[in-house]
């Protein structure tokens, strides 16, 4: 059985998702993987010495600029007669692009698996997180693959050859206007090791700059939040972490003032090691921490934070 990867491209190279996604990909069967954009010879490089990987596939076209779903779900669903599955990550840029594509396909879609059971049959969360549903697909497979849940491949010791494939015509129904990059020296939130989020209990933004940094700066983590200390405006949207935001499974997570709404938990309850300060002993983010500090959070934190200095 052959797969298809869709490569997700940040700034023409390939996104640490890949790895993940063609770990899962490959519990179903041969791994080629499609690399397309307007500019592709540096992703294609990397893409063929990733562990695994049978061929890649590049295309290269103007209109594929920005990753807009309307113009690569055609591309790919020109080519996948050839293949059994199509894959990409559970990111912004798989959700996006996936369901057109099943639609084109006229096909089910399976979103966010977590575990490949085998090559028709797939665990996947549902009801933010709170259950896990087991399918089984017929016909060709359409699915999007939850990379925190699958260790990533090696992205050296691959020998893939490299083919080009032809574009599809420009759909010309939208157009790429621009990307704004936040630059940051803290490593990104779905692939750091540590994460320090704030909650709605953190109070203000000041607040959050004062207590939540230092402390992620202390452990060389990145900064999350949850979804209301977004909704407050005490951290930028690209920190939100939940169901409506980025799912994490860093090795710790810190939790701070956090209550531990579904849609937060279903974003990182499957950090390795969860600590949670949090000075209400019945809120729900106990419940899955591994180590809880019932305290006040701006007594708590800044100590822990001077402590690790």
């Amino acid at each position: 059985m052959s797969v298809l990867v869709i490569a997700e491209l940040n700034n023409g190279q390939l996104a640490p998702s890949v790895l993940n996604t063609v770990a899962a990909a490959q519990k179903v069967g041969s791994v080629d993987v499609l690399v397309a954009g307007d500019s592709v010879a540096a992703a294609a490089d990397a893409a063929k010495n990733i562990a695994g990987v049978a061929k890649v596939l590049t295309c290269e076209a103007a209109h594929y600029a920005g990753a807009l779903a309307e113009e690569l779900a055609p591309l790919v669903v020109s080519m996948a007669g050839n293949y059994a599955a199509v894959v990409v990550a559970s990111s912004s840029f798989g959700k996006n692009l996936l369901p057109r594509i099943a639609a084109m396909l006229d096909c089910a879609m399976i979103s966010d698996v977590s575990e490949v059971i085998d090559a028709q049959t797939f665990t996947h969360p549902i009801y933010a997180g709170n259950a896990f549903e087991t399918v089984k697909a017929n016909g060709k497979l359409v699915f999007s693959v939850r990379t925190t849940a699958f260790d990533p491949v090696a992205a050296t010791g691959g020998s893939a050859e490299i083919e080009s494939v032809a574009a599809t015509a420009a759909a010309g129904v939208s157009r790429f206007v621009g990307r704004e990059i936040h630059k940051s020296d803290r490593p990104e939130l779905t692939q750091a090791r540590i994460v320090v989020s704030g909650g709605r209990g953190v109070g203000s933004k000041d607040n959050f700059n004062n207590i939540i940094v230092p402390l992620a700066d202390a452990l060389g983590a990145a900064v999350g939040a949850s979804r209301a200390a977004v909704d407050s405006e005490y951290a930028p949207n690209d920190y939100q972490v939940g169901q409506t935001g980025k799912v994490v499974a860093p090795e710790l997570y810190i939790a701070v003032g956090i209550s531990g709404a579904i849609q937060h938990l279903a974003g990182m309850q499957d950090s390795k090691v969860i600590v949670a300060i949090n000075k209400d002993p019945e809120a729900p983010i106990f419940n899955v921490a591994d180590y809880g500090l019932v305290a006040d959070l701006f007594e708590a934190a800044p100590e822990l934070t001077a402590a690790l200095k």
